[in-house]
């Protein structure tokens, strides 16, 4: 007897990511174009900007648009946009592995982030500080996703300002894909303080502008990150 599986449902994301993916397909949203805000296609769509953005970023992960930070989403300047059906295939198959998730951010926010010391100013450090200054301002009073999407900001402009367009997007990846896990594990007590801390003097040794120092800091802020995870029973190395 053949198997026939039950018929999965399409989330509220993936519906929007759909309807997104269909627009860009169809040429109604060209390569450049801006999206409206996230605001605007909560309201539109008669959802949540948190699904929004979940849906932007996961269009972002499979490179059909492309998340400015400051500025907005943008369709990729590309020959051949993905169909709406790859888009959603990856949206599930690519975040299954929380390990794998882990080590791939290891690798690549490192990279990043080492490119950032090489190639950015004084002036593109500071930009980072002022981020991470309204990381601490916020820290009593906002909530852990408000927490998390200013991390997402800081970890995007670090994207941004690296020199590299492939680590850029890479970067984009990483945030979205960490993005579950990392509000389960903000909610933990005491998890907001220890991951400003640990970003804190990543920014401290960034300001040496030497990559030697960047990989370093880099290398014991996921190493302090993977100790508090092991802490809370994670499994993370």
């Amino acid at each position: 007897m053949i198997e026939i599986k039950a018929v999965k449902k399409i989330t509220v994301t993936e519906q929007i990511m759909e309807q997104i993916a269909e627009l860009i397909r169809s040429g109604q949203l060209k390569p450049g174009d801006q999206l409206p805000t996230e605001r605007d296609l909560a309201e539109r769509l008669g959802v949540t900007r948190g699904r929004v953005r979940e849906a932007l970023r996961a269009l972002s992960l499979v490179g059909l648009i492309e998340i400015r930070a400051g500025e907005g989403s943008f369709v990729t300047r590309r020959e051949t946009p993905l169909s709406k059906e790859t888009i959603v295939w990856m949206f599930h198959h690519e975040i299954g592995n929380l390990d794998e998730v882990y080590a791939a951010r290891k690798l690549i926010e490192t990279e990043v982030y080492v490119a950032v010391a090489r190639m950015a100013s004084a002036g593109d450090i500071e930009s980072l500080e002022l981020l991470l200054d309204e990381i601490r301002r916020k820290l009593e009073t906002g909530s852990v996703e408000e927490h998390l999407n200013l991390l997402d900001r800081l970890d995007l402009r670090a994207g941004e300002l690296c020199g590299n367009g492939i680590y850029s997007k890479l970067m984009q990846t990483m945030v979205h894909l960490r993005r579950e896990t990392s509000l389960r594990l903000l909610s933990v007590p005491g998890a907001k303080e220890n991951g400003l801390n640990s970003r804190s003097q990543v920014l401290s040794r960034l300001k040496r502008q030497d990559p030697v120092e960047a990989a370093q800091a880099m290398a014991d802020f996921f190493s302090e990150s993977a100790s508090f995870y092991r802490q809370i029973g994670g499994t993370a190395e």
